[in-house]
């Protein structure tokens, strides 16, 4: 497994992390006298010319550089959610988001992101808000030592954001998909990068557009020690990422009525574009590793190239033909590494590696469930005995079997039929390993997938239970799910 040696040294190193933020630095009040805006970098700014190529192992280097020993691990989770009118449902305007995003700047400390004139998020510290292209809220939490530093996080923003909300007359939904509007109907965020993939993705895929301005998830980001943990994390997580998507199950409405699914989000993904998303059958391959990955993520076509504070449309080039100078778009330029790394953003399959895994699969929920969602997979991850049970119990699953998984549980979640039984069993003894993998960690965790072990337990998954109410107290009407999962 290892491809590991340039110049005698391993790719994996093991840099010094600034540890995560503790709870006493997560702030809810405090008004500053001064307040900063920093330009945008989403793209990071490398804006330089690379002096000299890079090589395929320096790109190999870049990722293995995110090995950490076991007491820098850390876990950074990341939600969204829509905005709407209380009073009318609608989604709310770009207008009413920087209306928003400029409250919780001045009231609570947060330094402003802008695109040009516009701004687009709000930075602090270790953590960030931004705007996903059709306004969705996404706070992308700072990497933190433990769950209820993780859970107090995530409660500290949704006050912040529902202190300056309610007074715009805004909410806040957690759903995985937009459960009532058109794709019209729905803002468009002024950023080039987006409108860039706007326009792309159309020759590539069907749904690509509709899930960039009607989706939500949750995601958590977890650490490894070395390439062969990662390896093993990898294939884990990519195997469960299904029993993930039933286990979080929450959209199964699409313009005022059931959409067919349990989780529509999760099934919309499979026909956004077929080069960057997926479950990535290559990554349990005997020889997989950081350069296996390297490999693949050169063939996905690019997005763009961030020049001068500007996004160059580069949609469909060649990453490899960059690497030689010969981008059409930019002949003569050789990649930077900054540029390297704004490329794998653009790459989105399950799971995706950077220096840490991310863990993609899930629909977002309420606030209980975004708690839910990392500590499922800490439990898994970060104790080895789990770890390792998963490894066991998956290491004989087909590509085939992984990818029915992946096609069926979007329409019938936990009840999906797998060999002798139902995704449901697999899922009761996942969660049970996910708590005993908390038990172990010592920080008295597993409270935190309370929730999960409620849907395991009674096989009912969160969309399920919006449906019984849909056809029941609800009368066959979608508005009140705008209160039911208002945060």
């Amino acid at each position: 497994m290892a491809v590991s040696c340039q110049t005698g040294l391993s790719y994996c190193i093991h840099p010094e992390t600034t540890s995560g933020l503790r709870l006493d630095n997560l702030r809810v009040g405090c008004k500053s006298a001064q307040r900063l805006i920093v330009a945008s970098s989403p793209a990071t700014e490398a804006a330089v010319t690379a002096a000299e190529p890079l090589t395929k192992g320096d790109l190999v280097g870049s990722l293995a550089s995110g090995c950490k020993p076991k007491e820098k691990w850390r876990i950074g989770t990341e939600h969204e959610k829509f905005g709407f009118e209380l009073k009318t449902l609608k989604p709310i305007r770009y207008e009413q988001i920087a209306a928003l995003l400029n409250g919780i700047a001045e009231r609570f400390d947060w330094e402003k992101v802008m695109e040009g004139d516009n701004v687009i998020g709000l930075k602090q510290g270790k953590q960030s808000i931004s705007l996903e292209p059709g306004g969705q809220f996404e706070l992308s939490g700072a990497p933190l030592e433990n769950l209820h530093q993780t859970c107090a996080e995530v409660n500290s923003h949704l006050y912040q954001v529902k202190a300056v909300a309610e007074e715009l007359g805004i909410g806040f939904l957690g759903l995985g998909c937009q459960p009532k509007w058109e794709l019209k109907d729905i803002a468009i965020v002024p950023r080039a990068r987006y409108e860039i993939m706007r326009n792309y993705m159309p020759k590539v895929g069907t749904l690509g557009v509709d899930t960039m301005f009607r989706t939500c998830t949750v995601q958590v980001n977890l650490d490894f020690s070395s390439e062969a943990d990662m390896v093993r994390k990898f294939r884990a997580s990519l195997a469960l990422q299904p029993i993930a998507a039933a286990l979080f199950a929450n959209s199964p409405f699409t313009e005022g009525k059931p959409n067919g699914y349990l989780s529509r989000r999760s099934q919309m993904w499979m026909d956004i574009d077929n080069d960057r998303t997926g479950m990535l059958p290559f990554v349990f391959d005997d020889s997989f590793g950081f350069e296996s990955y390297v490999e693949y993520a050169l063939d996905v076509p690019m997005y763009f190239v961030y020049r001068d504070k500007k996004y160059i449309d580069c949609s469909g080039l060649s990453f490899r033909d960059f690497m030689d100078g010969k981008l059409p778009r930019l002949p003569g330029e050789f990649p930077t590494h900054k540029d390297w790394e704004n490329h794998l953003t653009t790459i989105v399959p399950e799971v995706r590696l950077k220096t840490f895994l991310e863990m993609r699969g899930a629909d977002v929920g309420p606030w209980r469930r975004i708690c839910a969602l990392p500590a499922f997979w800490v439990g898994l991850l970060y104790d080895e005995v789990s770890l390792q049970s998963i490894i066991d119990m998956t290491t004989d699953w087909t590509a085939e079997e992984r990818q029915m998984l992946r096609n069926k549980i979007p329409a019938t979640g936990l009840k999906t039929s797998f060999r002798d039984g139902l995704v449901k069993h697999i899922a009761q003894v996942v969660v049970k390993l996910a708590q005993d993998g908390l038990e172990r960690r010592g920080f008295r965790e597993s409270t935190f997938l309370t929730e999960v072990a409620e849907v395991v337990s009674t096989g009912v998954t969160p969309a399920e239970k919006l449906l019984e109410m849909y056809h029941g107290k609800w009368g066959k009407c979608v508005d009140p799910v705008f209160e039911e999962l208002l945060y």
